[in-house]
């Protein structure tokens, strides 16, 4: 078949309608009208002979070809977006648009070391930042609808990169006066869910929590699970039990230390690695690399 008929833009369309299951909404993002795409994507399929899209009156459905046809779209676009990439005699200097998303638990504890000084280093970056839950920062990856992410490597795809940046130790975050803090060294062992206070279901950091846990003590789950650690933080300090903390948030405390006593968990490995992912086929991957590259500098110079 000749395709020459077929160009970038046709692959936006079908990549934009796949993402976003509506034709209007895809037509936006496109700055098309909504009655020119649907009539490129009917030239498409007719073209292809195959039906790319189940249209309804409420929503769009993927075929089989649909979902073939719109994944190899996304790769042909990344590869193309290269060829503007590969020209750029500023290789590993970080300019233009980077859309990064960070994990819930990470963001707001690890960005204020960052900002300032990346605007200072790197004046024509213009960072877009998104805090969200590992699984839905993943999909946006995924998705083109970010660049990176910085999170724990808690997921497999073979479609993304993982740069390891650095290991962050868990601390126990206790009430004042709770009996675990009796004991001269709190390791893993000591841990029973069933005296924490845990983040609800969605961040990675509430199963790797639990998975410290030995498993003989593993009980019920408490009925108290919140939605933030500031919200865990709270808990605490009311004296609803006793959690697990990333270093990097313990260290931004300074409001309920009257409350809260923080003691790093004894034992090797007890924490989590923070990776930056991004798309293996990303077209800007040295300045993803040089992003890396900052970001452990400069945690290089955080004091303990």
């Amino acid at each position: 078949m000749n395709i020459s008929w077929m160009t970038l833009r046709d692959l936006e369309y079908v990549a934009a309608v796949a993402s976003l299951r509506h034709f209007g909404r895809a037509a936006a993002a496109c700055h098309v009208s909504q009655p020119a795409m649907s009539a490129q994507i009917q030239k498409i399929e007719k073209m292809l002979g195959t039906t790319l899209f189940e249209r309804t009156n409420r929503k769009v459905i993927l075929t089989e070809a649909g979902a073939a046809v719109a994944e190899q779209a996304k790769v042909v676009l990344e590869e193309a977006r290269k060829l503007v990439e590969i020209t750029r005699p500023t290789r590993g200097v970080l300019s233009g648009v980077l859309r990064c998303g960070a994990i819930a638990t990470l963001g707001p504890y690890l960005m204020p070391h960052l900002l300032g000084p990346l605007r200072e280093r790197f004046p024509d970056l213009n960072l877009l930042l998104k805090e969200g839950l590992t699984a839905h920062l993943v999909e946006d990856l995924k998705e083109g609808a970010l660049d990176a992410v910085l999170m724990a490597p808690t997921v497999e795809d073979s479609s993304l990169r993982f740069i390891p940046l650095f290991f962050e130790p868990f601390w126990l975050a206790a009430p004042k006066n709770h009996p675990i803090l009796s004991n001269a060294h709190v390791s893993r062992r000591d841990l029973r869910p069933n005296d924490m206070v845990l983040l609800e279901d969605g961040h990675c950091l509430r199963n790797q929590t639990l998975d410290l846990c030995p498993a003989n003590r593993r009980g019920s789950i408490p009925e108290f699970q919140a939605t933030s650690i500031e919200t865990l933080r709270h808990l605490v300090s009311s004296g609803f039990g006793y959690t697990v903390l990333p270093h990097l948030a313990v260290r931004e405390d300074a409001r309920l230390k009257r409350w809260i006593v923080y003691r790093r968990l004894e034992g090797k490995s007890v924490g989590r690695d923070i990776v930056l992912a991004c798309r293996k086929r990303f077209a800007r991957m040295s300045q993803i690399e040089a992003l890396a590259a900052f970001i452990k500098e400069r945690l290089r110079d955080l004091p303990p």
